[in-house]
């Protein structure tokens, strides 16, 4: 018996040998040493970290290949392109184009022979050739426009071409005209195309006609503060060289013929014009104003209440020819279509009724596109609709990711900079966030609902139409919340109850009968529609106006650059990818807000100074004051919803007699500068008081100011700020101040007595400033104080202007900015 145990037991694996002891027999107790233990127990962590690692990384390959297997690969094609416009557009001077020529080069091999791998390999490869490719689309746009931007402001007599032209709510008409030639003075860098504005009371010029007139051009006008909106930019691009207005009202000359594409888009400019004057004729007021708005895209003749009102009521998308617009067109005109032909007995047994409606719903879109000035957010929806009524045609689904992917690299290949306009972004953001989430409805569990009636809210048509719009209403408005903080530094806090109150209006009443106008137009019968449409956007006025009325905007502030990166970067990722990959966009969100809610890394600056410098605030806590009574709103309001300013202190003005004498003196004819004061300042009284003045700004709080002398003011630092109205008191201001502003273009570069001196020559290479205490706070005087440049490069295309000298004829780039 105990022969057959052992050999039992032999038989027994190693593994299983502890089981096989002989009946009645005691186990051992086992003993283990303290290293050879430790040692197996890290070895099995060790394994079973190498088998989690390598289960993640099949995960991830399976991932990987079941994105590729949608297709979603495609989807990053505008992205890597958008990156690499967006990069070149953001560095501060042109890069190398041969280095980028080379790159691309190199990358199109690698990138074409992996086209068809299914894991990250292929992502990789492509990024690292489209990335160069968008940089290289970008460099090609900028110098294939070449815009030339006037350099310095001037008043002139211009002498050229109406290209078209739009009328305000006061009747003050904006001219885009080509200029032919200016004189008295002839200007060296003349401007292919101006803007400017005409408020006295006239014939408008018909567009193509030629247009003469005494006018004040200047270059647009650059960010309000480091990192805003640059308005130079955008008019580069828009092929603006120069911004003003007529002294009185123009008046009409001769001019050449145009060639076939001037005439072609001079027709188009001219129909559209016509359009819009018609549709105000017939509706009138601000409804009739936001009517043309929705067909032509011309907003200048909608009031500034009613804007504002539609703005913080979340409904100022309403206003841009967007896909909204074009959808509800479209969509109308493909429903009224398939209607009318489905009355038309045996007509839809024998021909495809839907795929006619599509064709003419596609020209129709292709006609809005025309007369509704070709902005970004109108080209991307017509090209998605024209896709869309395309894929109808030939029986494919119209409505997939992939058909937004095109529409952006379309508009990317033609108009690189459009990655950086706000439109294109919030318009592609809303765009992808609501397929994204259409294609999740459209996947999800489906259940089986009870019946109801049409009208039944919870089940009905009735209640899926209104989920629908407060679904759609959260996702749009979601997918555009960073671009509205980044861009806009604020949001309506009621923009959901707005479009739902508003939207059913304009998708059932406005929208509908603003399209039957247009077509009965030509046979004259458009009265009864257009009024039907007025009367449908009186309510979306009332509606909007209620919703402004909650007080609901919310003011952001600037945020990180990036913070907006990461979760715009993120929730792209989200929307695009299906699998668990997407959840590396929501890590992004998450990281993104993080930086966002975390404390500013800098103190907020104690003075602002405007571009012009004719506007300065010093902030003061929860206060800010200013030299202007009134502040331009153009500029304030930029500056209030950047940095959340709080209330404003208006200045106090006085009017003491005598601060200056007549300038007995004969002028030197040397300088030849026509900013030389005619009057000199009485030294003792302007002394007497700007010192009286500082004394006063340092109890209130506020500027004082000697009417139509000088503002005074003393900062929190304690800085004494002084901005000149006029140069007289130059010397004065210079002894008494810190800092002098003077908005006017003077040879002095410095002041005698050491303050710093702040002149226009200065600003039009610097821009608007931000003048912050020293950040280590080990001096608080303002020579040791942090400046910073609203223009960060002087080196780019849209800001090189800045440095023209137009006594030599050449830019002298600054060695150092101020």
């Amino acid at each position: 018996m105990e022969k057959a145990d052992v050999a039992e037991r032999r038989e027994v694996p190693e593994a299983d040998a502890w089981r096989a002891v002989p009946d009645g027999a005691r186990l051992p107790t086992p003993v283990y040493g303290p290293r050879n233990g430790s040692v197996f127990s890290g070895m099995r962590h060790a394994a079973m970290r190498l088998r989690g690692a390598a289960a993640a990384r099949q995960a991830g390959v399976a991932a990987l290949a079941e994105e590729r297997a949608h297709g979603h690969f495609f989807l990053f094609v505008p992205v890597f392109l958008g990156a690499g416009a967006a990069f070149w557009f953001a560095v501060a001077s042109d890069p190398p184009l041969l280095a980028i020529l080379l790159s691309a080069s190199l990358a199109f091999w690698p990138a074409w022979r992996l086209r068809h791998r299914e894991d990250w390999v292929a992502l990789v490869a492509a990024a690292a050739f489209l990335v160069p490719a968008g940089m290289l689309l970008a460099a090609l746009e900028s110098a294939r426009l070449g815009t030339v931007i006037l350099d310095a402001p001037v008043t002139t007599e211009i002498h050229g071409r109406v290209l078209s032209r739009e009328s305000d709510e006061r009747g003050a008409i904006r001219y885009r005209i080509a200029l032919d030639a200016t004189r008295d003075p002839v200007l060296k860098r003349q401007p292919a195309v101006v803007t400017l504005l005409a408020r006295s009371r006239h014939a408008p010029i018909p567009i193509g006609g030629g247009i003469t007139g005494r006018a004040r051009l200047g270059p647009p006008s650059g960010p309000a503060l480091s990192g805003l909106n640059d308005f130079a930019f955008d008019a580069y691009f828009a092929g603006t060289g120069a911004v003003g207005y007529f002294y009185r009202a123009p008046g009409t000359a001769a001019v050449a013929d145009p060639g076939l594409a001037d005439r072609i888009r001079q027709e188009i400019a001219t129909w559209r014009n016509n359009l819009t004057e018609h549709i105000r004729g017939r509706i009138g007021g601000d409804a009739g104003a936001i009517a043309a708005a929705l067909v032509t895209a011309e907003q200048r003749a909608i009031g500034v209440e009613t804007v504002e009102a539609l703005r913080q009521a979340g409904l100022a998308h309403v206003l841009a020819i967007s896909g909204l617009n074009m959808v509800l067109a479209a969509g109308t005109f493909l429903v009224g279509a398939r209607v009318v032909m489905a009355l038309i007995p045996g007509f839809s047994e024998r021909y495809p009724a839907k795929k006619i409606a599509a064709a003419g719903a596609l020209v129709m879109v292709t006609l809005y596109i025309l007369v509704s000035g070709g902005a970004i957010s109108a080209v991307r929806s017509w090209i998605m609709i024209c896709v869309m009524l395309v894929a109808v045609l030939f029986g494919r689904s119209a409505i997939s990711l992939r058909n937004v992917a095109l529409s952006a690299i379309l508009i990317l290949v033609a108009t690189p900079s459009a990655v950086t306009n706000p439109g294109f972004q919030m318009s592609y953001a809303a765009t992808l966030g609501l397929v994204a989430g259409y294609a999740a409805w459209r996947e999800r569990p489906v259940r089986r609902e009870d019946g109801g009636g049409r009208l039944k809210l919870f089940g009905g048509a009735l209640g899926r139409f209104f989920g629908g719009l407060m679904l759609s209403s959260l996702i749009g408005g979601f997918s555009t919340l960073i671009y509205s903080i980044g861009h806009f530094h604020r949001i309506p806090a009621y923009g959901l109850a707005g479009n739902l109150l508003a939207m059913p209006v304009i998708s059932a009443v406005v929208m509908p009968f603003g399209l039957v106008a247009v077509l009965l137009m030509p046979l004259g019968l458009d009265a009864v529609p257009f009024a039907i449409m007025g009367k449908g956007i009186e309510w979306m006025i009332a509606l909007s106006t209620w919703v402004a009325n909650w007080k609901g905007e919310i003011v952001t502030g600037r945020i990180a650059p990036a913070a907006f990166l990461l979760v715009g970067l993120g929730g792209g990722l989200v929307c695009i990818l299906r699998t668990r990959l997407r959840h590396a966009g929501t890590l992004l969100v998450g990281l993104g807000l993080a930086i966002a809610c975390w404390p500013a890394g800098r103190d907020a600056p104690e003075a602002l100074v405007s571009e012009d410098g004719r506007l300065v605030a010093i902030l003061h806590g929860e206060t800010v004051a200013t030299n202007r009574a009134r502040p331009p709103d153009f500029i304030y309001a930029q500056w209030r919803r950047a940095l959340r300013l709080g209330d404003l202190a208006k200045p106090d003005i006085r009017r003491s007699a005598g601060l200056t004498i007549e300038d007995a003196g004969e002028p030197s004819g040397a300088t030849g500068d026509r900013k030389r004061p005619r009057r000199k300042a009485d030294r003792q009284k302007a002394r007497d008081a700007m010192a009286a003045a500082f004394t006063a700004a340092r109890e209130g709080d506020n500027f004082v100011c000697e009417a139509k002398a000088f503002c005074a003011a003393v900062s929190p630092s304690g800085w004494r700020i002084v901005t000149l109205d006029d140069v007289a008191f130059l010397g004065t201001a210079c002894d008494a101040a810190d800092l002098v502003v003077v908005p006017f273009a003077l040879r002095l570069e410095v002041c005698r007595s050491g303050a710093r001196l702040v002149t226009a020559r200065h600003l039009r290479r610097t821009g608007a400033l931000e003048i912050r205490p020293d950040p280590e706070g080990a001096s608080g005087a303002l020579s040791g104080a942090d400046i910073t440049p609203a223009v960060e490069s002087l080196n780019r295309p849209w800001s090189r202007h800045r440095t023209y000298d137009w006594r030599t004829g050449t830019f002298d780039l600054p060695k150092d900015q101020l």
